[in-house]
């Protein structure tokens, strides 16, 4: 009853408020001075800053730029287009517009505000505006008073930063669908008088025709009429992303068809490495190849000199360093074994050819750390990660989403693949609208345009490579470099806390056993189906003999 009362009244008290409802109500601290000046040396002048023009509920649309676009177009002062157009740089659909369009675009949208359930655009209506979503959501739908939104549990929604009803309100076309507000929403308009009045018209035609000779230069579209293709790019939305910006965390769910008309995209795939066998053998082959000291013998850094020397000793089976080997193995049998939860065994054949049966096999290693079960067997908690694995790139004139559009279902690889942009600018239209206009010609064409995706065990075994690869060429980059290299003479600075950190993406096998406390935090990311994993990007492990990665470097010096 409480709730019933506390609605009725907040119904009544926005009721009376009707025009001044744009308003915020805030407490703000400057409210007893909002207004300070100061006097600036350089432009001998007194400079004033009004607090209130910045005022605003969190997320909602400024009082300031409401007092503009209430204005009329031709009332609005030049820089105050301008502080609207910088003010409505947060808007993707906006921002994806050419500077010009954005001016004029700012010089005539006015301001709007809606309730839940308010139909904005109603099927079979001619189009007279079109709308930016400032604040809130809406849903579109194909009936005509947009009931169905609150019944359907995925219903189609356009969100913060979408727009809609562009080509309606150019073409005076009839709306193919109803949109309807599923929250209290606010918009910025543009009505059809003052796009034409304004010759907004012509910047969004020139736009259009791009869109046309991109699509025409195409093979899949050749046997397409004009009528057609221009259909195609009524129903296209151009969209702009920065280098590096996430374009969808699962394309393959997605509903829509992406066409990179600019710059490149990257997909990439995130795999558990876990879930692999052949991560598991790599990991405990590794893990035997730890010297028989005990592990935290290693967690100090060595210089890349004593550490080649070292894999010098350990790795060529020569007379010169055999009495280093049998004095190493001697010192690592003396020593006390110490109580571990997991036994590393190595075999004899790990020993060089020269020493022949007379020397036994290693004593047995054993390491402690937290094990997790998994179906291939016991793996270190620490190891259980996960990475990223770039598995293509599109480039210009490349679409995303034709691939599986004609197999049926039970034949459609399910894995979430994710979208990253790389400066590029893709025109997305949704699947069900582009099979309508699909011909005989196009059907042809699009089953042979097939692509296979690696599986993950197959991005594993590349991940593991292009790993063993990256440690293997820094070692040697740096062992070439650092003593050739003088660094400049640099004053000594207090060290700065930074944000990034190399271990935070590297995984160490030495330091399986650490039980201190890490001083740096550890990226997580998180995946379908499966709980959120520690992301790396290298593995440092024990190095293989140089007899297994290069055979035929049997002396020392020829590799120097």
């Amino acid at each position: 009853m409480d709730i019933i009362m506390m609605n009725r009244v907040c119904k009544m008290f926005r009721q009376g408020l009707r025009g001044f409802r744009e308003y915020q109500i805030i407490e703000t601290a400057h409210r007893k001075h909002p207004i300070f000046s100061f006097w600036d040396k350089k432009k001998e002048g007194r400079i004033t800053f009004d607090t209130m023009d910045f005022v605003a509920e969190s997320g909602h649309f400024p009082p300031r730029a409401i007092q503009i676009t209430q204005k009329k177009p031709s009332w609005r002062a030049e820089h105050e287009i301008q502080s609207l157009c910088n003010l409505l740089q947060v808007l993707d659909s906006y921002r994806n517009h050419s500077e010009p369009l954005q001016l004029l675009l700012a010089k005539v949208m006015r301001f709007e505000r809606f309730g839940r359930r308010r139909v904005i655009v109603k099927k079979g209506q001619k189009g007279n505006s079109f709308y930016f979503i400032y604040l809130g959501t809406v849903a579109v739908t194909e009936d005509e008073d947009g009931s169905s939104a609150f019944l359907d549990p995925h219903p189609t929604l356009l969100q913060k930063g979408s727009c809609f009803g562009e080509m309606g309100s150019l073409t005076s076309s009839v709306r193919g669908a109803t949109v309807v507000c599923m929250e209290e929403t606010e918009f910025l308009v543009v009505d059809r008088e003052d796009f034409l009045a304004n010759k907004l018209d012509q910047e969004i035609k020139k736009d259009a025709q791009l869109r046309f000779e991109f699509f025409r230069k195409m093979d899949l579209f050749h046997s397409w009429s004009d009528e057609t293709l221009w259909k195609l790019v009524v129903l296209g939305k151009v969209e702009k992303f920065s280098y590096g910006q996430l374009i969808s965390k699962d394309f393959i769910e997605s509903s829509s068809i992406m066409f990179v008309c600019e710059g490149m995209c990257e997909v990439l795939r995130l795999i558990d490495l876990e879930t692999s066998p052949f991560y598991h053998k790599w990991i405990w082959e590794h893990l035997r190849l730890i010297e028989d000291g005990p592990p935290n013998s290693h967690l100090k850094d060595l210089s890349p000199m004593e550490r080649f020397k070292e894999f010098q000793i350990r790795s060529y089976p020569v007379q010169d360093f055999s009495f280093l080997k049998l004095f190493h193995l001697q010192k690592a049998q003396e020593q006390e074994g110490s109580s571990f939860s997991r036994k590393i065994k190595t075999s004899g054949n790990t020993l060089p050819k020269t020493f022949s049966s007379k020397i036994k096999s290693r004593c047995t290693h054993l390491i402690e750390c937290p094990m997790i079960q998994t179906k291939y067997g016991d793996l270190p908690k620490e190891a259980a990660v996960g990475a990223y694995m770039k598995i293509q790139t599109l480039e210009q004139g490349e679409i995303l989403g034709l691939h599986q559009i004609l197999l049926p279902e039970s034949q459609h690889d399910t894995r979430p693949l994710i979208l990253v942009s790389l400066g590029a600018e893709v025109i997305r239209v949704r699947k069900e609208k582009f099979c309508e206009l699909l011909d005989s010609n196009t059907i042809e064409k699009l089953s042979k345009f097939s692509i296979k995706y690696p599986s993950d065990e197959e991005l594993c075994q590349k991940f593991l490579k292009e790993n063993n690869w990256n440690i293997f060429r820094k070692d040697l980059v740096r062992l070439l470099v650092e003593p050739r290299w003088r660094p400049p003479f640099t004053p000594i600075q207090s060290k700065k806390k930074g944000t990034y950190n190399p271990r935070i993406v590297t995984l160490d096998l030495y330091s399986l056993d650490k039980k201190t406390k890490r001083h740096h935090p550890i990226f997580m990311a998180p995946q379908k189906y499966l709980p959120p994993l520690r992301i790396v990007q290298a593995i440092i492990a024990p190095r293989y003999k140089i007899q297994e990665l290069l055979p035929q470097y049997k002396n020392a010096g020829v590799l120097m």
